[in-house]
């Protein structure tokens, strides 16, 4: 049977090649890794990897403030403050603010309880990402100037609007909603003018509402396709308890629909995904961006292992994934692996830069998230990618580059999900 699946997927996405096999065999003192059985949903409990490793808890908790530090306070910080009551996040390396930046900073804030930090970030991202009227309103524009509050680009990317709602409402559940923004009222009018949006000048829904599916950005172009790294089935499952603006079963079904999706996504051999995809899960080549596992990807080991902490409604699949992938990483080197592939685990053709470098490296960001992942591993080598981020240090790589921004944002989450410190936030008693 596992022959035949493996054929109808060739069949299906036309794979031709799969990374070489290679099941080494691993002994750990701590054992196999067992994870756990129901999610903090149903149980209210999460995780302490570290502590399991052997970690103490006070360096535990000294490591997560200072990756905090570092981002939001240190000398190579990518928190700016404007004036006395905005704040914005900047992907240094392309000198703007983004959607994907600016939601992140905001989820940060409301998992480490700064509500200052919140509003100041909350009050720029109105200002100046969020349309105020016409066919964009209340969504916003992907890539703003900072120092100058221009647009850059008009449209939407469908991720910033996930996390915008998602860490509004766990805002609105923390802090209320009468103590200077109403963190629930601003969630509800992105989502209601979200599903106001009929094609006027080609806006859409930010959800492919025939697919079920979230798109890689809403309006023409982009909606009939998607990026793997926006399906996040946990945020999805947190807007059908709290959005209360009756979609709840819709949201439910995209989460489900996005659990599927990551099925077909994930490469059998290499629990790689591409870039950019299909609804139905095979590569979408956007010229020479898509089709392969680059910067996007790294968030997908992340994303999923969220979705087993939080709900675990995929136990099995997610524990087979997290071998699956982080076999494949092992095998590549656990120092070394590096952070683009083809999703059969080839070398691609072409390297996709940052920051004006054009090569391979052993990413902090992807060793991060692939951590992340051991929160659903059964075998020993979980541990090792364990300590891979515990080892790990936000700094210039060799050759001088440096990317606080994405590597120090996805460093943060990875800590957070490994620390039991990224949770999700229900309504105060």
């Amino acid at each position: 049977m596992k022959n035949l699946y493996t054929f109808l997927l060739l069949g299906i996405f036309g794979f031709t090649a799969f990374a070489q096999d290679c099941n080494e065999k691993v002994d750990d003192p701590r054992g196999k890794m067992d994870p756990w059985e129901k999610g903090a949903w149903e149980t209210g409990e999460y995780r302490n990897l570290f502590a399991e490793a052997g970690y103490p808890q006070d360096e535990i908790d000294a490591k997560l403030d200072k990756a905090y530090y570092d981002l939001f306070e240190g000398p190579n910080r990518v928190y700016f403050e404007v004036g006395d009551d905005m704040a914005y996040v900047s992907d240094i390396k392309n000198k703007d603010a983004r959607t994907e930046g600016l939601s992140y900073g905001l989820m940060v804030a409301v998992q480490f309880d700064k509500k200052e930090v919140f509003d100041k970030l909350w009050r720029w991202t109105k200002k100046y990402m969020q349309h105020q009227g016409g066919a964009r309103d209340a969504y916003f524009a992907w890539s703003v100037d900072p120092k100058t509050g221009k647009q850059n680009y008009p449209g939407s990317a469908s991720d910033g609007e996930l996390y915008f709602v998602t860490a509004l409402l766990f805002a609105s559940n923390l802090w209320g909603n009468e103590t200077g923004i109403d963190y629930y009222g601003e969630a509800r009018r992105i989502l209601d003018a979200m599903w106001s949006k009929d094609g006027t000048e080609g806006v859409r829904n930010v959800l492919n509402v025939e697919h079920k599916q979230i798109n890689f950005v809403p309006h023409e172009g982009g909606y009939d396709w998607t990026d793997p790294s926006y399906h996040v089935p946990a945020f999805f499952e947190v807007w059908a308890e709290y959005a209360n603006d009756g979609h709840e079963d819709f949201y439910r079904d995209v989460a489900d629909t996005a659990r599927v999706f990551l099925h077909r996504a994930t490469h059998p051999k290499t629990g790689l995904n591409p870039d950019y995809a299909e609804f139905s899960g095979e590569p979408h080549s956007r010229g020479k961006m898509g089709d392969a596992f680059r910067y996007d990807s790294w968030r997908v080991p992340m994303n999923i292992a969220m979705d087993y902490s939080w709900f675990a409604k995929d136990k099995k699949w997610q524990q087979e994934y997290a071998e699956r992938i982080q076999n494949f990483l092992y095998c590549e080197g656990i120092d070394t692996y590096v952070d683009q592939y083809n999703i059969d685990g080839s070398t691609p053709d072409w390297i996709l830069p940052a920051g004006g470098y054009q090569k391979l490296r052993h990413s902090l960001g992807l060793v991060s998230t692939a951590g992340a992942a051991s929160l659903m591993t059964t075998h020993p080598k979980g541990w090792k990618f364990v300590d891979e981020v515990w080892n790990a240090k936000l700094e210039p790589y060799e050759d001088g580059y440096f990317d606080p921004y994405f590597d120090g944002l996805l460093y943060l989450f990875s800590l957070m999900h490994l620390s039991g410190n990224y949770q999700i936030i229900h309504p105060s008693e």
